[in-house]
């Protein structure tokens, strides 16, 4: 059975043993989110689509536009939502102080709008919000917002590294613009890339997760490598972790 049959009947045997009938997917036009969409449209189950913006680029925007479009011409389980995002978000920072205006508060701000939007839809269809984070995001350097697009209730490309993304992203024919276009979380007024904000390549960051042999042995590049993926793990890693809870001994 192919890896993509396998993940897709995993969706699918999840929704069947918990009495569920949707799938709710953010498809923010990047390669996770196409992929993660298709392998939950392959279950035959509705899949529910939200294309979510909030002061979006507008070629982000249509790249998921076209991917559902494309989702929607290959399987009759399809039902898309576009849901401009812009105002709930520009209301929701108005009624703070303004000098409580951290640029990546405010970018994680968005992402958790994201989710509520996401869960709303999940809790109208019987549904379940699905996560399209993959294994050197979610494992690796803790690249996701903690109950943004980390609140989800199944992962099903998380033990998939970036690349074997991209390689499922080809056999199951996902669009070329996604496939070519440079990896971005979508959260910042500019046009950021996700290898700009962490300083490093996802091939890089795939390298440094595998590595376990002598660093004495590595040149200055590789050093550097290693040293960055250590300083995001290391900040992150709480976001990894079960939350902690204080146990009452005197129980």
């Amino acid at each position: 059975m192919t890896l993509e049959k396998k993940i897709s009947n995993w969706i699918k045997n999840y929704l069947k043993n918990n009495n569920l009938s949707s799938l709710v997917v953010g498809v923010s036009g990047g390669i996770d989110s196409a992929v993660t969409s298709t392998l939950c449209a392959m279950t035959g189950y509705k899949t529910n689509l939200v294309i979510m913006p909030i002061h979006q680029k507008k070629n982000e925007t249509s790249r998921g536009i076209e991917h559902c479009k494309w989702l929607n011409e290959n399987f009759l389980n399809v039902e898309v939502f576009q849901i401009d995002l812009s105002e709930a978000f520009d209301q929701f920072c108005h009624i703070f102080p303004d000098q409580l205006n951290d640029s990546l508060t405010l970018a994680n701000t968005r992402a958790r709008i994201r989710m509520t939007s996401l869960y709303y839809i999940a809790g109208n269809t019987n549904g379940i919000v699905v996560g399209t984070g993959n294994k050197v995001e979610d494992f690796g350097v803790g690249f996701f917002t903690k109950y943004g697009d980390g609140g989800v209730d199944i992962s099903p490309i998380a033990d998939l590294m970036k690349s074997e993304v991209y390689e499922l992203g080809e056999k199951l024919g996902i669009l070329k613009s996604i496939m070519l276009a440079a990896p971005t979380d979508g959260l910042w007024e500019d046009e950021r890339t996700d290898e700009q904000q962490l300083g490093v390549t996802y091939d890089q960051l795939e390298w440094a997760m595998r590595f376990d042999g002598d660093e004495f042995s590595l040149n200055d590049k590789q050093k550097s490598i290693l040293s960055v993926y250590r300083k995001h793990r290391n900040k992150n890693f709480h976001k990894m972790k079960n939350i902690p809870i204080y146990k009452n001994e005197q129980k």
